[in-house]
């Protein structure tokens, strides 16, 4: 997603506590270097936010605005190279983002604050103190692919949108889905898992992630959920937002393994999804890049980066192994 409202979005994200990085992580995560992804083309001059791929990795749908303005926009690779981005044909008239793709690429899910009717006024989004911030408000909406087409987007049933502020998606194999949204009986942002089962969604359960009052962003889980990526904050911190990854373990999750410095060196890293080679995570952030002074796109503004999840992912493996 781009930028969001920082009252709203960022209010007391941080990190003071470290995360779990064994030695092991360590020695094997120096390789780990993100990578700006098609800069110039994708990565602009304004502020991008997270990119879906189909699971041939030769289309993506991404965020592109500025300020509380964002529309989804399309891109092909062809011959190796990212076509120009066009708007996505369902999104350029509200305010869209964080777009996730099913794994088997058969549809997407994105947030809008487009009306719940048809007719009806952009969503709002109710604040704790019960102040309203007008067309804030965000929900998870589903639009299908047919083809190298899309069908008309449809909003995710009241099961999963229970909040004015609910956001961050990610689609699990069996169509079950991740996402941030705002507790009703205490006004905190916390992460969500909606089962899907038989056609529908059962009520969402809360992802024990992390430690006690940590704040947890944007997770992208694999297909499998043997693993997740997302941005966290451990409780009581005011520093950026980190990326980490935890992995399944009986019973739950593994306590979070932060991506290391080389990965969280520039201010927060958010926005997380999985590359099609599901090996990789991309992300969004405002970092410079030494090696490009002077690009339009090298501004300041939130870019898509992506780094090799491999070093963590075969390490666990290793670990894991008799």
């Amino acid at each position: 997603m781009t930028k969001r409202d920082a009252a709203i979005w960022r209010a007391g994200v941080g990190l003071g506590a470290a995360l779990v990085l064994t030695a092991a992580h360590a020695a094997t995560t120096a390789a780990a270097v993100p990578q700006i992804f098609a800069p110039g083309v994708i990565s602009g001059a304004q502020d991008e936010g997270a990119a879906a791929f189909t699971p041939d990795g030769d289309t993506v749908v991404f965020a592109r605005g500025e300020g509380q303005r964002s529309t989804l926009f399309v891109s092909h690779r062809v011959g190796g190279a990212w076509s120009r981005p066009r708007v996505a044909p369902f999104s350029g008239r509200w305010r869209d983002l964080d777009p996730a793709m099913a794994p088997d690429g058969s549809f997407l899910l994105f947030v809008s604050n487009r009306p719940i009717v048809v007719g009806g006024a952009p969503l709002d989004a109710l604040g704790t103190d019960g102040k309203r911030y007008v067309g804030r408000g965000m929900n998870l909406w589903r639009v299908d692919r047919h083809g190298d087409g899309w069908g008309a987007p449809v909003r995710l049933p009241d099961a999963i949108n229970t909040s004015t502020m609910t956001f961050a998606p990610s689609v699990a194999g069996d169509g079950s889905v991740y996402f941030d949204a705002r507790d009703p009986a205490d006004g905190v942002i916390r992460l969500y898992r909606a089962q899907y089962r038989d056609g529908d969604y059962l009520p969402p359960v809360r992802v024990a992630l992390g430690e006690a009052g940590a704040k947890i962003r944007d997770a992208a889980v694999a297909p499998d959920e043997s693993f997740i990526v997302f941005s966290i904050v451990p409780a009581g911190s005011r520093a950026p937002l980190r990326l980490a990854i935890a992995f399944r373990e009986r019973g739950g999750w593994s306590a979070p393994i932060d991506l290391g410095d080389r990965v969280n060196d520039a201010g927060y890293a958010m926005g997380s999804q999985l590359g099609a080679d599901r090996r990789s995570v991309y992300f969004y952030s405002a970092r410079r890049e030494a090696h490009a002074p002077g690009a339009a796109w090298n501004n300041g503004s939130d870019n898509l980066w992506s780094v090799s999840l491999a070093p963590w992912l075969d390490a666990h493996r290793a670990a894991a192994s008799p």
